[in-house]
């Protein structure tokens, strides 16, 4: 019996083994393929992460040199031959681009720049906020007081970024339509909010006294 059974075992060895090399040669082209894949996907990887490098390095030299350019005019030329791979890049460029702009006095230009990355929606709610707000302060002579206010509120909307940015310019146009009331309760309203700044809230209570108001005792929790 240990004969037969020896015997035995090695037909069915041999015949696991013949099925196990009829398996390979049907199924040994997925192995090969999956293993072309992962090697072909790292190597893309690999490749697509010098090629990022590279690019953002690219892009870091070209707004160095034209940052270090003296003349305002050259320095925004220089900065619209820059080209940018992302939104996030592009806005960066967009905001040196209108600094540049608005220092050599192309002030329409720099908030058209500044407009452009306010209304760009796969950016964060910060960056199109800031782009917004600086738009607004650079036409602060231009557009109406009306028109800068309903653009404040909606910067001044409750969970906004520069909520209290926005706030302190809204008590500032309050002062331009001659209700210095107004301007007055805003600017308590700003140095008892639990989140301002201790900047904004030393600029609020300054402006406070120069209108001859008195400071409110500080009664909201600071955070």
């Amino acid at each position: 019996m240990s004969d037969v059974d020896s015997f035995i075992d090695e037909v069915t060895e041999e015949v696991r083994r013949d099925r196990l090399y009829l398996q390979l040669r049907r199924w040994g082209w997925v192995g090969v393929l999956a293993v072309v894949l992962i090697v072909g996907g790292a190597a893309f990887n690999e490749y697509r992460k010098a090629r990022d490098a590279s690019q953002a390095q690219k892009l870091g030299d070209d707004i160095l040199a034209a940052m270090q350019l003296n003349d305002a005019a050259e320095r925004a030329d220089a900065l619209a031959q820059v080209t940018a791979n992302s939104a996030g890049e592009q806005a960066v460029l967009g905001f040196l681009l209108s600094g540049a702009l608005s220092e050599s006095g192309s002030v329409e230009q720099a908030v058209e720049q500044l407009n452009a990355i306010a209304v760009q929606g796969d950016l964060p709610e910060i960056y199109r906020s800031i782009a917004a707000f600086k738009a607004l302060l650079l036409q602060s002579e231009t557009m109406p007081a009306a028109e800068r206010r309903q653009q404040f509120e909606a910067l001044a909307a409750p969970g906004a970024p520069l909520r209290l940015l926005a706030e302190e310019q809204l008590a500032l146009i309050d002062l331009t339509d001659g209700d210095t009331q107004a301007a007055l309760e805003r600017l308590q309203s700003i140095r008892q909010d639990a989140e301002v700044s201790a900047d904004i809230q030393q600029r609020a209570t300054q402006l406070i006294v120069a209108l001859g108001g008195t400071p409110e005792p500080i009664t909201a929790q600071q955070g």
